[in-house]
């Protein structure tokens, strides 16, 4: 075996994907960012994909095009996230919604998928409410919002390796938190390190 073939024999056990998930807010492609930084290894943002695929922004595929095409397009995006230097390394951040996907669900199922919790009040003043979020356009905000995390939450939690909160905290200490925990093994080997603070 040559050392080339070697190397990427081993690559997979050294550094398996952190996938970040969350609410629109949560601080996905924030903490995503510092945390590959942090850990020197890759960041991926589905919605860059989806909007480098495009040709436009997300919120003008929703207006322009609708909402399922959005999601076709976040479907694929996904799939070449995970996808990535043949699945291996790196971090990937999650649009809000794609985890309602089946197809989505399935691919996480595994995986090191990181929960950043964020409670109603925090994602209300992080996302403005007159921010461009196409999913919180319309007279009540607020309860679009909510019940985009009515319906989202429990999926969030049926996913998660790890959650960690992220109320009232800054970027780099969430980071801190996650690049501890993967101190330790993979979903499949039985450690899981369960809820953060």
């Amino acid at each position: 075996m040559t050392a080339r073939a070697a190397e990427s024999a081993v690559a997979p056990a050294a550094f398996r994907p952190l996938i970040l998930i969350g609410a629109p807010g949560a601080g996905k492609t924030t903490v995503g960012l510092v945390l590959a930084a942090r850990l020197g290894v890759s960041f991926t943002d589905t919605d860059a994909i989806i909007e480098a695929a495009a040709g436009k922004p997300v919120s003008d595929i929703f207006i322009e095009d609708g909402e399922p095409e959005f999601r076709r397009l976040e479907r694929e995006a996904v799939a070449v996230a995970l996808a990535g230097d043949g699945g291996v390394g790196g971090v990937v951040g999650l649009g809000g919604g794609a985890v309602m996907d089946a197809g989505t669900q399935a691919r996480l199922a595994g995986q090191r998928v990181v929960y950043l919790q964020t409670g109603f009040t925090e994602l209300a003043k992080r996302v403005g409410l007159d921010r461009a979020r196409p999913l919180l356009i319309g007279t009540n905000p607020r309860a679009q919002l909510k019940a985009l995390l009515d319906q989202r939450l429990p999926v969030y939690d049926s996913l998660a390796w790890l959650t960690v909160r992220t109320d009232g905290r800054e970027p780099a200490e969430i980071a801190a938190e996650i690049a501890s925990a993967v101190g330790g093994g993979d979903p499949g080997d039985g450690d899981h390190p369960g809820s953060g603070r």
